[in-house]
């Protein structure tokens, strides 16, 4: 019997901690690939000993790579930025490093390939960010024809760069942004005697399905699982739809905070992205607006959880199990039901 052998790329990043824990449970050996593996450390108890090795790995380096690969049954690539700074750009990482990865794992006889995309990845995308991705999966099929392609909405859980974000904006603002507001509000008059009704928020900015980390997780071990689902794409979003100003209630809600909501009209975000962008890890930054000046849902013909057999939780199940952190002491110990 041959020993599974699974190397995972970003193994020690936030979705990857999850993946490399479901494959210790199934008894896989997971060989971490990243660039310090003094930081991948962590990971090591989640399995028996010696099964969750950290590996020395940098996907812009191909030699590194394909000593990551050898020997290796499986492979999974979770490596991706948000922002550009220095040598990492998104033509590195996103195509180059997508594509030394596929190269590898063909030359080292892998059987099944998972490389994350990213939902909204698109050749003609006003973003840099989603259009290194569309090529970074054509560069994947090109070198490893069967691999399969996984392109998650905005990913949710304890460790999260968005709801932890704006709930701890909250902690300290009295504000949270709407993102993709109109310049100018709506207004409504209804007679001499009634308000006058002023709308902000428009259709509410952008819509986004955010997905459980951990679904995401059972997907990849899922597709390892099944040879069904070589050379196909699955785009993964949570059961439901939200505006990006349901979001900000929603984390209004979940951190006990009443804040008030910001409308941000998209050249506001650009304008401050122009000065955020120049830090080495920018809470915003311009290609990140165009981003979302487009709304982040799967498409209706697209293969999604459904085919894999998975039922994903719903944000308001999971975030009170993290988000209460942020409230404030007196409502510390207060759950939403």
């Amino acid at each position: 019997m041959v020993r599974r052998v699974v190397t995972v790329f970003g193994g020690s990043g936030f979705i990857g901690r999850y993946v490399v824990q479901r494959l210790a449970a199934e008894g896989a050996i997971v060989r971490v690939a990243v660039r310090d593996v003094e930081a991948a450390a962590f990971l090591k108890p989640l399995g028996d000993i010696g099964q969750i090795i950290p590996f020395p790995a940098n996907i812009t380096d191909p030699l590194s790579v394909a000593r990551a690969l050898a020997g290796a049954t499986e492979a999974v690539n979770l490596v991706g930025i948000l922002s550009e700074w220095g040598k990492n750009t998104f033509q590195r990482v996103h195509v180059d490093g997508a594509a030394n990865v596929a190269t590898a794992a063909r030359q080292a006889g892998v059987r099944r390939l998972v490389h994350v995309s990213a939902l909204g990845a698109d050749t003609e995308s006003a973003s840099i960010y989603a259009r290194t991705k569309a090529a970074g999966e054509a560069a994947v099929l090109e070198a490893f024809p069967g691999a399969t392609i996984i392109r998650p909405a905005v990913v949710f859980g304890p460790e999260d760069k968005f709801f932890n974000l704006f709930a701890g904006i909250a902690r300290l603002s009295p504000v949270l942004p709407v993102f993709g507001c109109p310049l100018i509000p709506k207004v409504t008059l209804f007679g001499l005697d009634a308000p006058v009704d002023l709308d902000f928020y428009g259709d509410g900015g952008t819509f986004m399905q955010p997905v459980y980390v951990d679904d995401i997780a059972k997907a990849v071990i899922n597709i390892l699982g099944d040879s069904q689902t070589a050379a196909k794409t699955f785009e993964l979003g949570g059961p439901s739809v939200y505006s990006f100003t349901e979001l900000m209630r929603l984390v209004c809600a979940q951190s006990g905070r009443s804040r008030i909501l910001l409308p941000v009209p998209f050249f506001w975000a650009s304008f401050w992205g122009w000065f955020l962008e120049k830090l080495p890890k920018p809470l915003l930054t311009r290609d990140q607006v165009r981003l979302l000046k487009a709304d982040n849902l799967v498409a209706d013909e697209a293969l999604g959880f459904e085919a894999l057999g998975i039922h994903p939780a719903a944000a308001e199940a999971v975030l009170p199990t993290y988000l209460h952190r942020y409230r404030p002491p007196a409502r510390r110990h207060l759950r939403e039901a």
